[in-house]
């Protein structure tokens, strides 16, 4: 029986992972659960698991908690990033889902780490603010960091069937999300709710712009180069709409190896929880001939520039990517809210990108202050953009 923790189990990613433990009782026990404020599903997801503890947002939300619950649930209630923290290095969790979106995962995965957990990680984001450091605790602890995105699962996968020391590049697949085939001039008048509407995948909102900006992949690129221990220049990207090859891993003898898949979260997710073991999903499986064709693109850094922004970020190196993602972040949420358009996301990650000086990624508290200061820049960006 492996314990999980899982961070953000009310989002997209932690219902799907919920719905595998569901499915094999036998196999997985929830000891911990962090959300934010869907305290209703939350609720739910108590009452169904029985956790030993439970984290919200705050404290507000962490007495609405308290009257939502069955009087018989004698788990605890804890809040904030602190609390996210203790539910992470739980001591009765063997393994540590950390599925919440944006930076704010960075902490509680790096507390999963210090605690010797095992992590399934969904949170590109703690590899892109801190992939340098964040690897070498995992290295120190000699824990298992497991990959749940679809594509570094791919990737992972993979690479199972060579040497390291083989690999000659990664090559990462993306959907090209809603806007693949729209002009620039278009792109500038999308709405929201056009922006949310991806043709393969079912994500929560952030995530889903970043697929429509190619900004995901980016964070992506980043995390990869960190996950796998790969030279920036043997990470590529290819366009790939139908989302069946997940990710491709190239050898120096000119093999290819492919992951493909229909595009269900579970998959990978259920790889990582089992690892090296695969459980069998009672799920829909792939028919070629039903494939019709399979298209590959190079991607349009014209069209869509936050991919290329996240390379030069890479480049940079330092504190750039920790700056890249805080103003996509913000800029992302302005959007959602729809105080800038579409393209002012890219163009103002760009400039507090050019705004922000640089730092050593060997030190969090750099890493933290960076992302701060990009907010801020971001944030006045936004309001200049928004007037």
């Amino acid at each position: 029986m492996k314990r999980l923790s899982v961070l953000g189990s009310t989002g997209s990613i932690g219902v799907n992972v919920l719905s595998l433990v569901r499915q094999f009782p036998d196999r997985f026990d929830i000891v911990g659960l962090a959300a934010g404020k869907n305290l209703t599903l939350l609720a739910e997801q108590v009452r169904e698991f029985r956790p030993l503890l439970i984290s919200v947002q705050d404290e507000e939300h962490a007495e609405k908690a308290g009257k939502l619950l069955p009087e018989e649930y004698r788990g605890r209630i804890v809040y904030g990033v602190a609390g996210m923290e203790q539910v992470a290095a739980l001591a009765e969790t063997d393994m540590t889902v950390s599925a919440v979106v944006g930076a704010a995962g960075l902490l509680p995965t790096i507390a999963a780490i210090e605690a010797g957990k095992d992590v399934g990680l969904a949170n590109k984001e703690t590899l892109v603010v801190a992939g340098r450091l964040v690897m070498e605790k995992v290295r120190a602890k000699g824990i298992r960091l497991l990959p749940i995105d679809s594509e570094h699962s791919a990737i992972f996968q993979a690479l199972e069937a060579g040497r390291k020391e083989d690999v000659a590049r990664i090559i990462l697949t993306a959907s090209g999300g809603p806007f693949l085939h729209k002009r620039t001039e278009e792109l500038g008048r999308v709405s929201r709710d056009e922006a949310l509407n991806h043709p393969n995948w079912s994500m929560g909102p952030k995530i889903t712009i970043d697929s429509a900006t190619l900004m995901n992949k980016g964070l992506e690129v980043i995390e990869a180069r960190w996950l796998f221990d790969m030279v920036p220049a043997t990470i590529n990207v290819v366009v790939h709409p139908q989302s069946i090859v997940h990710s491709l891993v190239e050898f120096r003898d000119g093999s290819v190896l492919a992951q493909l898949g229909l595009p269900d979260m579970r998959i990978p997710i259920a790889y990582a929880l089992s690892y090296p073991e695969r459980m069998t999903l009672d799920l829909q499986r792939l028919n070629l001939w039903q494939c019709a064709h399979l298209e590959f693109y190079e991607p349009d850094y014209g069209r869509f520039p936050a991919l290329r922004l996240a390379f030069e970020a890479l480049e940079r190196g330092g504190t750039g990517p920790a700056v890249l993602n805080g103003a996509n972040e913000v800029a992302v949420a302005a959007f959602l809210e729809e105080k800038i358009s579409f393209l002012s996301i890219a163009a103002i990650v760009e400039q507090t990108l050019a705004q922000v000086n640089g730092g050593s990624d060997t030190d969090l508290d750099v890493l933290l202050a960076a992302d701060r200061e990009a907010r801020r820049c971001a944030e006045s960006l936004v309001a200049t953009v928004a007037a």
